[in-house]
Order: structure tokens, then sequence, then C-alpha cells
């Protein structure tokens, strides 16, 4: 985990459950002497949230309506500092940072994070208006976020950075964590053997995402390699191009297009606790 993510060390609950009092109901102690929760259960993961949110980065209030994506806080303010780390190096960056998430999600986590820890101006874009629903609400909520954070809606599937980006617009990153599965059998499939390595038969399949968050045609190497196309048309409005892969086969070809376009690269690889990932950066030379 990077050293600057306030969430290396284990989760201190008691200052947790006492920032959000509704997390002490999914409390016990474990087997080992220590205070844990099931994460395995939708609610319990939502409470921890919602208290981390607020011990750590001072939320009012912040919620996802029933059976979108619950996001991992540590992992996802992971993405964060890396990003700073990319962007800190680029002497162009004056003292307003800005951001583009694309699929912001109904949790809106990314530009909540960017907000809080480096006050980064970012904006939010999602296909599902829902998740703008939902994204904006959260915005209502806490108001000290609203001059921070911009919300869009994407009309068009078809498009990525069109439509969002506006003529005149400049952004010192993007930043996207795509669409795993190529295909909701696949999603399905997936979920069942998270639940049975769990060991777990008490909840449902599904412990959150819509299909839109969980899988698209193609699943992450497909939609990446569309947004390295797409990224061509914006190589003077958008500094970093930055995407999560989850699946380290599939760098190869992503790698081999963007060396064929003629763009710059790095891969950074993250670790947060078992899970391994790896962030994507491009960027051409016209900005």
């Amino acid at each position: 985990m990077h050293s600057q993510n306030i969430h290396k060390n284990p989760y201190d609950l008691d200052a947790l459950t006492g920032s959000h009092k509704p997390l002490s109901a999914f409390v016990f102690t474990n087997k080992f002497g220590t205070k844990t929760i099931n994460f395995s259960d939708p609610q319990a993961v939502l409470h921890l949230n919602k208290a981390l949110l607020k011990h750590h980065y001072g939320l009012l209030e912040w919620g996802i309506p029933e059976n979108y994506l619950c996001p991992p806080i540590p992992g996802r303010a992971n993405y964060i500092h890396h990003l700073n780390d990319l962007i800190s190096k680029d002497e162009r960056i004056k003292e307003e940072v800005k951001g583009l998430d694309i699929g912001m999600g109904a949790n809106c986590i990314y530009p909540i994070l960017g907000a809080k820890i480096y006050n980064w101006k970012m904006t939010g874009a999602d296909i599902d208006l829902p998740a703008v629903y939902s994204a904006t609400k959260i915005l209502k909520s806490n108001p000290d976020l609203e001059n921070f954070v911009n919300i869009r809606h994407q009309k068009d599937r078809s498009n990525i950075f069109k439509g969002i980006v506006k003529e005149g617009e400049c952004y010192n990153f993007s930043m996207c964590n795509p669409p795993f599965y190529e295909s909701q059998e696949a999603a399905r499939k997936a979920n069942l053997q998270k639940r049975e390595n769990i060991g777990s038969s008490s909840f449902p399949l599904n412990f959150g995402g819509q299909a839109n968050e969980l899988w698209c045609n193609g699943g992450e190497a497909l939609f990446v390699k569309r947004m390295i196309k797409e990224s061509v048309h914006f190589k003077t409005q958008i500094g970093w191009f930055t995407s999560l892969i989850s699946q380290k086969q599939n760098l190869p070809k992503l790698i081999k297009q963007l060396t064929k376009l003629n763009a710059s690269h790095q891969v950074k690889d993250m670790e947060t606790g078992n899970k391994k990932t790896r962030l994507l950066a491009w960027r051409w030379k016209n900005w």
C-alpha cells in the first residue's frame, strides 16, 4: 500500500464506531481476540465505508442505492496517491489540479477522495443516470464538496471522453476503474466463487454492482483499448490518461497498442492487502 495512504494500518474500529455508531452493530471479536466485521456482509461493509469517510475525510453523509458497487476505500485511496506521484513530476502543473473520473459510479468515490486528500477539482462522468443522481445527492449532502466536484452524464455509450470533455477544457489527468468482466455470466461465476471462498451461503451471489459497473463486451481489455483509441482526439486537453488494469495478461496487448500509436507510457504495480492491480498511464507529445 502507498506510504501516504492513511489506511495502511489496521482499522481502528473503536475510533470508527465513535464516528459512526451504526457500525458497532456489525463489530465482533474473532477467535484471535481481534475486533473485526464480517466482510461478506454487504451492510457491514457499507457501514464500514460510512465510518471511514466520516472519520478520515469529514463526510457528513454518504450512501449508495441498493445493488450498486460498494467500493473498498483503502484501494481507492491508493489509486489517488499513485496518481499524485505521477502528476507531481509534471512541471506544467499549476496550483490547481483538475482530474476526470470515467465511470465514477453511484458512490462517486474517486472524485470525493481526490477533493478531500489533495484538493483536486474533479469531474465525474457516468453512463448510468441513477448513478449520476446518486453522486449528485452525495454532493448536496456535503456542501464543502460542491466547489470541488462536478458531475456529468455520458449520454452516448459508444463514447468515453467525447460528450464529457468540453471544448477548451483541460485536465491534468483522467482516471478509470473499467468494467472487469466480459459478460454477465462471467461476473455471476466470479461472484459464486467469491462466496465459496469466504465460506458464506447466507448472502446473495451479487454483493453489489450494476451490469455497467461489472462487465462490458470484451471486458477491461477492450474497454481500455477503446479508451486509448479515443484519447488520441483529446491529447491536447488531458495530460495523463490512466486506467486500472486488474488482469495482468491484458497489459502486453495494451502496451503494444500504445507503442504503435507512439504514446509514452508507464505501468505502476499497486497492492492493497492481498489484492494486486496495476495502473497503466499514457500521454501524447502534444500535451
